[in-house]
């Protein structure tokens, strides 16, 4: 759920998003089996991918997903089991992803396949030579599905390892329609026009925003998304490759403007120690459970959002609506996030599973499913079970080239993608004090000089 894509023109298809006449979009996707048309290729009733027969051969993939997304990428690798033969386990992983994958690769027993949600883990495991190079079958479904940049961030020093199978746009803000009618709230487009918002909702008796704090990756994005819009995509490629310090003053106008939320306590569910232990699921959940007295009316975070909400009885298009990021800067911020599979054992069934999983079939079943954008752009948008999914992955894919990734997850794991270390820790501790901008900077900048040295 991890990454940043900036689109320079797709603010205003965004801005569509949230005024969208959703009829017949309360499917999210979320609760049905649609796996049935499975076997039918990405635009016709014929495979678009020619796979390996592997009987009797015994896979594993690990990943972080859970929970729905976890059953949901199940499906696509049952398809894989139907047309090679072979059998596939889904292995449970924990983040940081490569510190679950280096036990596992020294107790010689690493997984044929990682979904692995951090281009600089992607990095880690070239270099620790764990990751095996894509085969030429692969290479061809990527070439024929996939934009340049999306192969490019799967490759370290030109040579391929990953293949991105899933992206995310984490620029969006759900709302509780309910809670937005009750006061008397419309959708905002600025950041200033966005904090008046959060006051209205206030007074109508409903806490605005609710934060899934526990979780410190969606710290990470607030922060991203509000540096994007306000600094730029120059300074923003700077930063992400540590080019500028942390203790560089745009950093501190955008922490500045991050604390105009975080530094209101009756705006966030709970309050900052309510944040904090608030993990990102629940945050979604209890913006739509409760009826007319939601614990919060808005949560920010990416499309995935829509499997998280399909736990509720909430509707996505009549009670569960969407806004663009609102503009800090000159325009709105898009941020995504994607997920590679990387082979960590060489052989032809991992080399198949690749070849599988950058085709437009795999694609197909999971987006089917709801919660999923994938970068694949020979996938016929009609796969999308409503129209929020589809605008998104059409705005996606019409990006092409103009591709950013998400800053946390370019970084060296030990800074950008560690639970209770490096940034992650440290806007926990911006959250609970908000005021500390100068500490937070310094402390950011001496958690990334030293893991953008090691």
């Amino acid at each position: 759920m991890r990454t940043t894509l900036r689109i320079s023109r797709a603010a205003a298809v965004f801005t569509a998003i949230g005024a969208l006449a959703l009829t017949g979009c309360s499917d999210d996707g979320g609760g049905k089996d649609k796996s049935d048309k499975s076997s039918e290729g990405g635009k016709g009733n014929s495979p678009s991918v020619v796979l390996p027969k592997l009987d009797g051969e015994k896979l594993s993939v690990a990943a972080v997903w859970t929970g729905v997304e976890q059953a949901n990428f199940v499906k696509v690798l049952k398809e894989f089991e139907n047309r090679t033969g072979a059998t596939v386990t889904f292995v449970p992983a924990q983040d940081p992803i490569v510190n679950f994958l280096g036990t596992k690769v020294a107790g010689g027993q690493p997984p044929d396949v990682a979904m692995i949600p951090q281009v600089g883990a992607i990095k880690q495991a070239a270099q620790k030579k764990w990751a095996k190079p894509v085969g030429a079958e692969a290479k061809a479904q990527l070439a024929k599905n996939y934009s340049k940049v999306w192969q490019d961030l799967g490759a370290v020093d030109g040579t391929q390892y990953g293949v991105y199978f899933k992206a995310a746009n984490k620029s969006l803000i759900w709302y509780n329609a309910k809670a937005f009618e009750n006061a008397g709230a419309s959708e905002p487009k600025t950041w200033k026009d966005f904090l008046a918002t959060a006051e209205t909702v206030s007074a109508s008796g409903v806490t605005p925003v609710s934060v899934g704090g526990a979780d410190g990756w969606t710290l990470t994005d607030w922060f991203e998304n509000i540096y994007l819009s306000q600094a730029g995509p120059e300074k923003y490629d700077q930063l992400a490759q540590h080019k500028i310090k942390w203790t560089d003053p745009s950093v501190k106008d955008a922490l500045t403007t991050l604390a105009q939320l975080f530094g209101k306590p009756s705006l966030i569910a709970g309050g900052a120690d309510g944040a904090l232990q608030t993990e990102f699921p629940a945050s979604v959940t209890q913006t739509f459970t409760g009826g007319d007295q939601p614990k919060a009316a808005m949560v920010f975070e990416g499309d995935f959002v829509g499997v998280n909400i399909a736990q509720t009885k909430a509707k996505i298009g009549t009670d569960a609506k969407v806004f663009p990021f609102p503009a800090v800067g000159a325009e709105s911020p898009v941020v995504t996030g994607g997920d590679a599979a990387v082979a960590l054992k060489d052989g032809k069934g991992a080399q198949a599973l690749l070849t599988w999983l950058a085709s437009t079939d795999a694609a197909k079943i999971m987006a089917e499913q709801g919660g999923f954008i994938s970068p694949n752009k020979a996938l016929d948008a009609a796969a999308y079970p409503n129209e929020v999914q589809r605008t998104m992955a059409k705005a996606l894919v019409a990006a092409g080239d103009a591709v950013r990734f998400d800053m946390s997850d370019q970084a060296p794991q030990s800074f950008g993608g560690t639970p209770g270390k490096g940034e992650w820790k440290t806007l926990q501790d911006f959250l609970k004090n908000p005021k500390d901008i100068a500490g937070t900077q310094a402390e950011l900048e001496s958690d990334a000089a030293k893991a953008y040295k090691s």
